[in-house]
């Protein structure tokens, strides 16, 4: 949640004692597609991913005719599963959970599997019921998005699940056999759409409330994602958070059933397999959007494997911001001078007295994150700034204000903008925002010159800005701060808000 003032918050005793407890946790994922271990550096807030592979296994595939898990698939999991077990023995984790979904869960030779897996790698394979996979999702949602409003969808191999999520809590679920592995088993086109319409009215009468957002979880729906980001020319390739308009996410879902696989595949990378199952996905995305009518749809990147970890957190770190605990870590971890990030938006606080809450917490952010570059090479340092947060593997954070927060940082250290890296994001932001990043910028550079990034240097000094003029005040020890540099600094700041700088030096 965002904070109501600038400064930084208190870290919880919850979250240190949970930090001591909870190292690093490994997930493993039995899915109707895939089979995936996930490796979380610790328990944190924002989730950090010290390991992540994947294997396409296909479990699910002939699941509806059969009613049998895939043998090829079962080979496969099998031995990905072996691989595995062994890795999460050689990482020291304090804890593993090994979780299968819709498949195991359908299929009559389920239980068999789960049997055969423990023998084989001595895992223990929990079968969650549609109405917990759907919780899951719905908690990696909260992951990502404390305080979520709206409608969970996440697509598997095999299933659907909804929830609903209302001011941080979880209330209805429900779940559907609308995967698209389960559809590939309809081969007449006419009865796939059948079949799709009959689960989503039944899905419409487990959950009748309205719902205005619309978040999306799956590989499936991330892999349309994609392709609706090369489609359009989008400039970010960061899919959290990603919120393309309804339209012309239907005109991908079109535009996808034109393509060869091979088109599609040079185009984001992704797997022949998983691509071969989009066309099918794109069709109940289709017929959901028209049924439910969201206002607006965001893609999660968090869904049931960090629901896992977020089932894991205690309530005080769960309220605690994903964005700020984020710009924590990376302060603790690279700036020079751990700890003057809060006190530079402390410093600040006068100067952006009228910003609302939502743009204290950036300027917040920033200033955490001010100096975290500050080893790469200083003719390069601007654009990595830029880079390092609109592509940072971060929640709590749309991609408007990773562009804010990215040009804010670039002009932390360079008032010229290279064109190349950061124009084409710019459309992101109205040019007001944009100019407001170059103000805060440049505030930053002040307080950091100023002060030599030192905690406590910036006691002695105050920034006020009024009747067109912004007087620097340097008070007692703080006068032995002044100097060229920092006079220069005070004027390309003064000059981006249209005022004359003053230095002043009091007693």
């Amino acid at each position: 949640m965002p904070p109501e003032s600038i400064a930084e918050l208190p870290r919880s005793h919850a979250e240190e004692a949970a930090k001591a407890r909870l190292k690093r946790i490994g997930v493993i994922d039995v899915g109707s597609n895939s089979v995936r271990l996930v490796v979380f550096d610790g328990i944190a807030r924002s989730p950090a991913y010290f390991y992540n592979e994947k294997v396409l296994c296909g479990l699910g595939a002939g699941l509806r005719e059969t009613g049998h898990l895939s043998p090829a698939g079962r080979a496969k999991a099998l031995a990905a599963l072996k691989r595995f077990a062994a890795l999460a023995d050689g990482m020291e984790l304090s804890g593993l959970i090994a979780l299968a979904t819709a498949a195991v869960r359908l299929a009559s030779d389920g239980p068999a599997f789960c049997d055969e897996i423990e023998r084989a790698t001595g895992l223990q394979l929990h079968v969650a019921s549609g109405s917990e996979e759907a919780r899951l999702a719905a908690k990696g949602v909260l992951l990502g998005w404390p305080d979520a409003d709206g409608l969970v969808c996440d697509m598997g191999g095999a299933s659907m699940e909804l929830a609903q999520v209302s001011k941080g809590e979880i209330r209805a679920c429900a779940s559907s056999p609308l995967g698209p592995l389960q559809l590939a088993d309809i081969r007449d086109p006419a009865l796939q759409a059948k079949a799709i319409r009959k689960e989503l009215k039944a899905l419409r009468k487990a959950i009748p409330a309205t719902e205005q957002r619309l978040f999306l979880v799956g590989g499936s729906w991330r892999a349309i994602a994609r392709l609706d980001m090369e489609r359009v020319g989008y400039p970010l390739k960061v899919l959290h958070d990603y919120a393309p308009p309804i339209p012309q996410l239907l005109e991908t879902v079109k535009w996808v059933r034109t393509q060869d696989q091979a088109t599609l595949s040079s185009l984001t990378g992704t797997s022949a397999a998983r691509l071969s199952l989009i066309p099918l996905a794109g069709d109940v995305l289709a017929a959901f959007l028209r049924r439910f009518e969201p206002a607006r749809v965001s893609i999660s990147a968090y869904g049931l494997r960090e629901g896992l970890l977020y089932r894991q957190m205690p309530e005080a770190m769960r309220v605690l911001d994903p964005l700020i605990e984020a710009c924590r870590h990376m302060e603790a971890a690279s700036a020079r001078q751990p700890g003057f990030g809060a006190a530079l938006a402390a410093w600040l606080g006068d100067f952006f007295a009228d910003r609302s809450p939502a743009e204290r917490r950036l300027i917040l952010a920033a200033c955490l994150l001010h100096d975290v570059n500050w080893r790469a090479h200083p003719d390069y340092r601007a654009e990595l700034c830029f880079e390092s947060v609109t592509r940072a593997n971060v929640a709590g954070i749309d991609h408007a204000d990773r562009v804010f927060l990215g040009l804010a940082l670039l002009n932390r250290y360079k008032v010229v903008s290279p064109v190349d890296e950061v124009e084409p994001c710019r459309r992101l932001l109205s040019p007001e925002r944009a100019a407001e990043a170059a103000v805060l910028g440049r505030a930053m550079r002040l307080g950091a010159m100023l002060s030599g990034s030192a905690t406590g240097a910036l006691d002695h000094a105050a920034l006020v800005r009024g009747e067109g003029r912004l007087m620097l005040r340097l008070r007692g020890p703080g006068r032995a701060f002044a100097g060229e540099a920092v006079e220069r600094r005070l004027q390309a700041l003064a000059e981006r808000i249209g005022c004359t700088p003053e230095l002043v030096l009091e007693d």
